[in-house]
């Protein structure tokens, strides 16, 4: 191996160990603007990671707004990591490494699930959950960037601290001038070249701007060419385009670096061993009925899982691969989808755990788990894109017609997991 390649090589490790006790509590997310969207209506985007593998849907009747949200399973109760209410309030969250203030001393950190709850039980719109900011007691116990999108029209992040939060307002031109924003581990207000997720940051930029100008960003794409991407931004490949499992990188100073093994670093894509989840809450049109609005949910690792749409109306009605089991208080996609995980990080001993096996998730014959799912979500979409039409249309979901189709649904997904 050429010097330059193992200098390479070297650095990459370092930085890849010093990272990697971020990565379980790092999310990558966007908040788009119904600009740029493929039917007009606007995006909350939540890319989860955490160290929490197992994650659920449930939905909560609280005194003013019930909700749909993602919980840890089994949950500590009282805490929300994404959600939608009745009222069309979404709000997710991504933590963030440059917000605390210097010399802060508060130890009693990381009440983002709680904030979240809480929002979604009491906040109809952006001018609600700012004033909700505004009356909470001091210190927050958050370092986080929190999206929100409402019926209304508002989109925008809210970089918030101990003590003080900034509204970076995505409806602003000045501001986002692509009709989106994609938010990873830092603050755009923060400190300057501190914080995490800039790597993730430049990759979903790179794939978002490439769809903006033709209108193609949906639930559908995010899920399955964003959710699911292998693009590095930094190393210039994709897993996807990798021949035989081997890479050619240009423009790094290697000329040729192989991997004929098939096994790769984790380090700085957008799917991970730590991601959970992966949400896309499709928000309404000004003047719709906010019960339109969908909470499309990929749970358990993204490649090993396919994507459903949920929502508020049917309550606690929701179909049963997506929520807490009579077995144990996981959903059994999530489970299905964690045990395929394991299959690509197979290696446990040492450092093997951050090393997966690319040709199990995805390869030339068409037999990795990811391609083998994608049909199976394609059909989703392909049952589900009539019926919400007409919903919208008629304003009012067909709650008999939906539990039928997710009976459908549901019986695919398990067959195509008992296959692989």
């Amino acid at each position: 191996m050429r010097r330059n390649a193992k200098r390479f090589l070297l650095t990459a490790v370092t930085v890849f160990w010093g990272c990697a006790l971020f990565d379980a509590v790092a999310c990558t997310s966007a908040v788009v603007t119904g600009k740029v969207t493929k039917d007009g209506r606007p995006l909350l985007w939540k890319h989860r990671d955490t160290g929490q593998e197992q994650n659920r849907v449930e939905f909560f009747s609280t005194e003013r707004y019930s909700f749909l949200a993602l919980v840890d399973s089994p949950s500590v109760g009282g805490e929300a990591w994404i959600g939608v209410n009745e009222a069309g309030f979404s709000i997710m969250n991504t933590a963030s490494y440059n917000l605390k203030e210097v010399g802060d001393p508060v130890k009693e950190m990381d009440r983002e699930g709680v904030l979240m709850f809480r929002a979604l039980s009491i906040c109809k719109n952006l001018s609600d959950f700012e004033r909700f900011l505004d009356t909470l007691s001091r210190p927050m116990g958050v370092e986080a960037n929190f999206g929100v999108i409402d019926a209304e029209g508002g989109s925008a992040y809210y970089e918030v601290n101990n003590t003080t939060y900034n509204k970076v307002d995505v409806n602003d031109p000045r501001i986002a001038p692509n009709g989106y924003l994609i938010v990873t581990n830092f603050s755009y207000t923060g400190r300057f070249n501190e914080g995490m997720g800039y790597i993730r940051q430049q990759t979903a930029s790179t794939l978002f701007a490439q769809a903006a100008p033709s209108y193609s960003i949906s639930p559908q794409w995010i899920a399955q060419e964003v959710s699911r991407s292998f693009y590095h931004s930094l190393l210039g490949i994709d897993l996807k385009n990798v021949s035989g499992s081997s890479v050619q990188l240009s423009g790094n100073g290697i000329d040729g670096l192989s991997n004929g093994s098939g096994w790769f670093i984790d380090q700085d894509f957008i799917p991970r061993k730590s991601t959970s989840a992966s949400v896309v809450v499709q928000g309404v049109k000004r003047g719709e009925d906010p019960q339109m609005c969908i909470f499309w949910t990929l749970l358990g690792y993204p490649p090993a899982s396919v994507m459903v749409p949920l929502w508020v109306k049917t309550g606690a009605l929701q179909p049963a691969l997506w929520v807490r089991s009579a077995e144990s208080q996981n959903a059994p996609l999530c489970e299905w989808a964690v045990a395929l995980k394991h299959k690509s990080f197979s290696i446990t001993r040492g450092s093997g755990s951050r090393y997966f096996y690319w040709r199990g998730i995805y390869n030339e014959e068409g037999s990795g788990y990811m391609q083998r799912l994608r049909p199976v979500e394609d059909e989703i979409f392909r049952l589900f894109a009539p019926l919400i039409a007409k919903w919208r249309l008629e304003g009012e979901i067909d709650v008999k017609a939906l539990e039928r189709v997710y009976t459908e649904v549901s019986e695919r997904i398990a067959v195509a997991f008992s296959g692989i």
